[in-house]
């Protein structure tokens, strides 16, 4: 390893300690223990208190240094330094933490584990994180993101759990976006689990699997809402 692999690796574990620092704590909104849970939500509840503290402050200083002009307003230090106190309190709450991430390679990012904390929260207690931390378009981002080739296997493991879990529930805002997590991480564990998924009683992963197994064996075929109707139509036909 050169020096300067060195260099990024020990800058990478100390960015992963940091995360963990400030948002581990957040693996138990995904726990089995509802104590657990509840624990969480009551920590994410005063993250996000001072998240609004936060933001309060700045859109007052905001308010009050508009007569500046654009420009101008950013260079007055009060108006700074309420904006920087507002994205620091929101590094330690979700889904916060997760907005604007950085350029580059999302499976390098030491963000990953709570990008896909977030989503399996979403999907494992869909009605906890809608009280919650509902953002729709954070979960789209995310999905986008995370949808790319060559991830590790503990990520691919985690990606094939998360299409898993979807496709066995009525559909939920947004959902549609996992067939590009389905179409990147394609395997035969997938495909067998969906498989089992798609013979099942259950009415929802019969039609979600089915239509995910039908779209990876035609990955030149986009998925939109009209490929969506008239797959259905199809099957409807027999």
């Amino acid at each position: 390893m050169t020096k300067e692999a060195e260099t990024d690796a020990g800058a990478g574990i100390d960015e992963a300690r940091a995360w963990d620092a400030r948002l581990g704590w957040a693996f138990g909104l995904i726990a089995d223990d509802p104590a657990e849970r509840a624990a969480a939500l009551v920590r994410l509840a005063d993250v996000q208190r001072n998240v609004a503290d936060a933001l309060g402050r700045f859109n007052e200083l905001r308010r009050l240094t508009l007569p500046l002009g654009g420009q101008e307003q950013w260079r007055d230090p009060g108006f700074l330094q309420a904006h920087e106190m507002y994205v620091e309190a929101g590094r330690y709450s979700l889904p916060n933490a997760l907005w604007n991430r950085p350029p580059g390679d999302i499976r390098t990012w030491q963000g990953l584990p709570y990008a896909l904390l977030f989503l399996e929260w979403e999907a494992r207690y869909p009605q906890e994180w809608t009280r919650h931390a509902k953002k729709w378009g954070t979960k789209q981002s995310l999905i986008r993101d995370v949808a790319v080739a060559d991830h590790g296997e503990t990520v691919r493991a985690k990606l094939t759990d998360l299409v898993e879990i979807v496709v066995q529930r009525a559909y939920r805002c947004k959902d549609r976006e996992y067939l590009r997590v389905a179409r990147a991480v394609d395997s035969e564990d997938l495909r067998g689990r969906l498989e089992t998924a798609a013979r099942s009683d259950n009415p929802w992963a019969r039609r979600h699997a089915g239509y995910v197994l039908w779209l990876l064996d035609r990955p030149e075929v986009p998925n939109t809402i009209h490929v969506w109707q008239n797959w259905i139509a199809a099957e409807a036909r027999g």
